[in-house]
């Protein structure tokens, strides 16, 4: 079985069998499948597609490409959570430990950035000392003494999406909806979740740009999740505009800090109590949408969360006072320049994406595979759709540590904005529900 034949076979439309898929995953993990036949395979599964047997073929391949964990000796219940991507997304710096906070283990393996969109290791990494790359030994010393560890793919969990995570971000195949699905759900199935929760992002700054595509992807992560005896839920979530306001790995994780320290933006509180919900009902901690809803409330707002994630912090090594006082020593750019409101008029529309780009232009995202990560660049929004804005006040501000970037940032960003006379009402935060248990629901 040759992986030349394997890659034609794709790239004419052909299916590929259980069998073949794992001996392409199974060589490139060994290296006896160089990266640009593994680009080459990607690119074919771009533009071909693959079936649902193919993709939950492709799942199981990449997911048993390393150890398997079984958490059930630690907690009789383990829930996890993914997002597909998105700008401004640092959901999981809070709705991981708010949900452990509960008891309720949360072990989660994160990637890094994608494009325009920014990655949970990246904005961790930030966070001086804070170690991402964890032993299997260690990822499971840390989930039974403290319910709750974020970490990278090891050599030993998942090494065939390590691998292939970072060669789609460089050959402009991260679009891909079952290179998405299975690299989301062989980090599932390999880290030992009885119960997921996928926040689906939705929007110009999201891979998933229409209603209808998010719910494709979601309806193939919930079916491979239901093949393999999981409980599963998926969040439709907008991503027309970034979530929260910081976009940019310090920036976000100290956005991350205020909420739970009960004073983050509200729209991002309100999407994590939500994604957090759900993760409490599937984990069995509370009997309605409701109760769990309340109870992710009550860890907020008695602090149990905020010191999850510093006890989390403190075991990764990373620096305390960091986060203690974020806007002090994480790290900070040079250069910040507000972009003034060129009319007065109500937000009506605010390109997410560009924002995102403007960002990775800035050096806090990667244009190629190996790219460095300036952690302290970003952009801070300050007013989103809906809201009235006067001339000359800001929309939002650069924060660079190079002037050329600066400009060129600047310039992508002049266009993210559209300001209209009328009023216009606010985005959605969610589009609608699909799992395991009661199919697709309109509401969040």
């Amino acid at each position: 079985m040759r992986a030349v034949d394997i890659i034609a076979k794709k790239r004419d439309g052909g299916q590929l069998s259980e069998e073949e898929i794992r001996h392409f995953v199974e060589g490139y993990v060994r290296g006896d499948i160089p990266d640009y036949q593994a680009a080459a395979w990607c690119m074919a599964i771009f533009f071909q597609g693959m079936t649902s047997e193919e993709t939950a073929a492709l799942t199981e391949a990449m997911a048993h490409s390393g150890e398997m964990l079984d958490l059930h000796h630690i907690a009789p219940r383990v829930v996890d959570k993914h997002s597909s991507g998105g700008v401004g997304d640092k959901t999981t710096l809070v709705v991981a430990p708010l949900v452990a906070s509960t008891g309720l283990p949360v072990a989660k393996m994160s990637g890094r950035g994608l494009g325009f969109s920014g990655g949970t290791l990246d904005k961790l990494e930030s966070i001086p000392g804070f170690r991402v790359e964890l032993s299997r030994d260690e990822f499971m010393t840390q989930v039974a003494r403290i319910g709750l560890v974020v970490a990278a793919q090891t050599a030993e969990l998942v090494p065939a999406d390590r691998h292939l995570y970072a060669l789609r971000d460089a050959t402009a195949t991260v679009e891909s909806l079952p290179l998405i699905a299975s690299s989301i759900m062989a980090k599932k199935l390999a880290g030992g979740a009885d119960a997921i929760v996928l926040d689906v992002k939705v929007g110009q700054g999201a891979f998933m740009r229409t209603v209808g595509e998010a719910r494709a992807l979601a309806e193939l992560m919930v079916g491979i999740g239901r093949h393999h005896g999981r409980d599963v839920t998926a969040l439709l979530s907008d991503m027309n505009q970034p979530l929260g306001h910081a976009v940019g790995n310090a920036l976000e994780v100290a956005e991350a800090v205020a909420t739970l320290q009960g004073h983050g933006p509200a729209d991002f509180t309100d999407h994590c109590l939500t994604v957090a919900a759900h993760m409490l009902l599937l984990g069995q901690k509370a009997p309605s949408l409701d109760a769990a809803r309340e109870l992710a409330r009550e860890q907020l707002r008695s602090g149990a969360a905020w010191d999850r994630f510093k006890a989390m912090v403190a075991h990764q090594g990373g620096d305390i006072e960091a986060v203690e006082a974020p806007q002090e020593a994480l790290p900070r750019a040079r250069l910040t320049e507000p972009l003034a409101a060129p009319r007065a008029g109500h937000v009506a529309h605010m390109a997410a994406r560009e924002v995102g780009l403007a960002t990775v232009i800035l050096g806090g995202g990667r244009e190629k595979k190996g790219d460095a990560i300036d952690h302290a660049v970003g952009v801070v929004v300050h007013k989103k759709v809906g809201d009235r804005v006067e001339a000359g006040e800001p929309l939002m501000t650069i924060h660079a540590n190079d002037a050329e970037r600066l400009a060129a940032a600047r310039e992508r960003l002049k266009k993210a904005y559209r300001l209209v006379e009328e009023p216009v009402a606010p985005l959605p935060l969610f589009h609608g529900v699909i799992s395991t248990s009661s199919g697709s629901t309109p509401g969040p």
